[in-house]
């Protein structure tokens, strides 16, 4: 049975959410606090989070940065604020999914299974390796390996380096991507994706990622 540690300090909605992942299967343990998030995270192991950004002690943005630090687990945050400042600072720390209240719990159940899809396939796979350049993408282990220094990615910067990895030459759409890869109806700002792709150059320090101003982004292929 898969373990969801749901983070939120609403006790109403920390009840339906536990009645209705329990329901769809999951094993699920609550925190109140980001004090309380940290400590049962360390102490067990989990496959997925669901994170409040609006959390006594410490907040949503603080938890996140903290576990990132030592885990590419993957996280959904659950906010009331709509803004897009709050929605890109949550892409920055690497959140793999975003959803506003008031949410459909039945959307948000599915958003669960398809992150938790994702990484099981992953683990289902067959050792494989995707090279360009000096880089080795390892997709038992969603790394990155660059002249033998491996860094960690997110789900989603694995999949969006793995795309334009496969696709080389092509010019990927941010509509592609999105289709692609989050895999459900979106209806935020297309933009995400460029976070991601700045997450990527940032955190690999890579320059082949080509920007199609107006369209999307490419990587030619390897001569």
């Amino acid at each position: 049975m898969q373990k969801i540690l749901v983070v939120e300090d609403d006790f109403d909605i920390q009840e339906i959410l536990l009645n209705f992942l329990k329901e769809a299967g999951y094993d699920v343990t609550v925190a109140n606090d980001g004090v309380e998030a940290l400590s049962v995270f360390t102490d067990n192991q989990f496959d997925l989070i669901l994170l409040d950004i609006m959390l006594p002690k410490i907040d949503g943005f603080g938890v996140c940065e903290l576990i990132r630090k030592q885990s590419q687990i993957p996280i959904i945050m659950l906010t009331a604020l709509s803004g897009e400042e709050q929605q890109i600072r949550g892409l920055d720390l690497q959140v793999d999914d975003y959803i506003t209240k008031p949410f459909s719990m039945p959307v948000l159940v599915r958003k669960i299974a398809a992150v938790l899809r994702r990484s099981n396939h992953q683990k289902d796979d067959k050792h494989c390796t995707v090279s360009y350049q000096n880089l080795v993408l390892d997709l038992d282990s969603y790394t990155a390996v660059i002249d033998g220094n491996a860094y960690e990615l997110t789900q989603r910067e694995f999949e969006v380096l793995r795309e334009l990895l496969t696709h080389q030459g092509r010019v990927l759409t941010r509509q592609n991507l999105l289709n692609k890869l989050w895999k459900y109806d979106f209806y935020g700002d297309e933009r995400v994706v460029d976070t991601h792709i700045k997450n990527l150059r940032k955190k690999l320090g890579i320059d082949f990622i080509r920007t199609i101003r107006g369209v999307g982004y490419k990587i030619d292929k390897e001569n």
